[in-house]
């Protein structure tokens, strides 16, 4: 009997998505991960000397823009099938 590899190659035979609870909780983790990233400019705002300060604390007000952004951005239709059959459907009505 052959051996299995501990990581063998996944190959995907579908265009398929992820599953959207993989995607929530992939999407969850970025947000956490910056918003401690948030937490720690702030905490570094009040240690830092003055010309660092400034760069923590306009990292702390910028941060939650761009988390929301990444966190927001993902479950589009990627796969060159879907687009073209929703450009069919435009043309229809």
């Amino acid at each position: 009997m052959a051996k299995r590899a501990k990581n063998p190659d996944i190959i995907s035979i579908t265009g398929a998505q992820s599953s959207l609870s993989q995607d929530q909780s992939v999407r969850a983790r970025r947000y956490f991960i910056s918003m401690m990233a948030r937490t720690a400019c702030f905490i570094l705002t009040i240690f830092l000397p003055s010309p660092y300060r400034w760069i923590a604390l306009f990292g702390a007000v910028v941060l939650p823009y761009i988390s929301v952004v990444v966190a927001n951005a993902g479950r589009e239709n990627s796969s060159p099938g879907s687009a073209i059959f929703n450009e069919g459907q435009k043309s229809i009505g």
